[in-house]
């Protein structure tokens, strides 16, 4: 059953409606910070699951709007991005981005024993680890044929496709938890009040002013940055570098907040107080994301075998015992590090976007994190790709 673009958007609202109802109404996932999208979508996708085992019918969606939303969820970080607040995360940006790369070897190697222990191929603990979960399904998908072709690993799709949908819904289940456990254990509050970087505070959402001026001013500089960043694009493809157009929505939105007081000195310029922007970032993700996991088709997950099934576990033992022990001390055990620790647990096990919905659900209920919205996006959506891809064909060649 193929689910046309309007009725994708209408089940996504749903998806969120869902969500947002039962984190209000279930104080567990209030209390440890499961992002709405995630909450909604699961049980979504686990609904056509069940539909898919009871009747065989098998529902897709049109997600073509999906990657429009990512985009846009990018330009209003951008947008929201001040210099001093980038020159106030070039420090944590080098530390968490070692870290980031540092770990995608022990995310491997904690694959490869996994694999040798299970009597498994050496070369499935790379599958099973840093190729689905740090690289996603995007990076599974560009490998897959390698694993088949040069080791003879038929169901590479299989595995690595089961691994990386399970590390996409872990990643937003453990992020929360982890950052409610470190504020908690450390007493840690934001240096100062600042506004949240996607959305508004719980509790504080029914006072949210706008108005049309301000409204019509964040479509038209969304828009108008949008095609910055599609030009920088272009320009970069050109140059013969190829990056996510999400990664380059995001360098436009910062060029655009921060050249705006330069030449327009008169404009009033504070996207970082704009509530119409807060607002459309807060939708855009949350859409996405509700896209992203009510389309999961699980029922490809029933064939995932036992092993594979225990790289899942110590996976997410050892990325919970490295953000706690390593990732939060190294980033400087204040709040911010705390939200950045949440933030790389959903990197690590799924996606940028799964990292940025762990740390909206933290800051909505604690407090902003200008930094921290700026670092990991930044560490996840451009630098770990091109590390992870390096490391990947190295540890290829010594284990195969």
């Amino acid at each position: 059953m193929q689910i046309g673009p309007r009725d994708t958007i209408v089940i996504a609202c749903l998806v969120l409606f869902l969500g947002k109802y039962l984190n209000k109404k279930i104080s567990f996932f209030r209390a440890y910070n499961i992002p709405e999208p995630v909450t909604g979508g699961v049980i979504f996708s686990i609904f056509f699951g069940m539909l898919y085992a009871a009747t065989g019918i098998e529902v897709s969606f049109a997600l073509e709007l999906r990657d429009a939303l990512l985009i846009i969820f990018f330009i209003t970080i951008g947008l929201s991005s001040r210099l001093k607040t980038l020159l106030k995360g070039g420090k944590s940006l080098v530390l968490l981005l070692v870290l980031a790369v540092s770990y995608l070897f022990i995310q491997n190697l904690t694959g490869v024993g996994i694999a040798y222990l299970t009597d498994l191929p050496s070369v499935t603990g790379v599958l099973g680890g840093s190729v689905s979960f740090s690289g996603g399904h995007g990076t599974t998908i560009a490998w897959v044929p390698t694993f088949q072709n040069d080791f003879g690993i038929s169901n590479a799709m299989e595995m690595g496709i089961a691994c990386a949908t399970i590390g996409l819904v872990l990643g937003g289940f453990i992020g929360g938890p982890i950052a409610k456990f470190l504020i908690k254990r450390y007493q840690l509050k934001p240096t100062e009040e600042k506004p949240v970087a996607v959305g508004v505070r719980h509790g504080k959402g029914d006072n949210v002013e706008m108005n049309y001026n301000n409204v019509l001013q964040m479509i038209y500089f969304i828009f108008s940055t949008a095609g910055l960043g599609i030009a920088i694009n272009e320009l970069l493809t050109w140059m013969g570098l190829s990056l996510p157009s999400f990664v380059t929505a995001l360098f436009a939105g910062i060029i655009v907040t921060n050249l705006i007081p330069v030449f327009f000195k008169k404009f009033d310029w504070q996207p970082e107080k704009s509530k119409a922007l807060a607002m459309a970032s807060d939708l855009s993700l949350g859409l996405f994301l509700a896209m992203s996991l009510m389309s999961l088709q699980l029922w490809t997950l029933t064939d995932l075998a036992g092993p594979l099934l225990l790289i899942v576990v110590a996976q997410l033992v050892v990325i919970s015992i490295f953000v706690i022990v390593v990732v939060f001390r190294v980033m400087g055990k204040d709040y911010d590090a705390a939200v950045m620790s949440a933030g790389y647990a959903g990197l690590a096990l799924g996606a940028t976007p799964t990292a940025i919905a762990n740390m909206t659900a933290v800051t909505k209920k604690f407090g902003g994190s200008p930094k921290a919205f700026i670092v990991v996006p930044l560490v996840g959506a451009f630098f770990i790709d091109i590390s992870n891809a390096l490391i990947i064909k190295f540890l290829l060649g010594v284990f195969g």
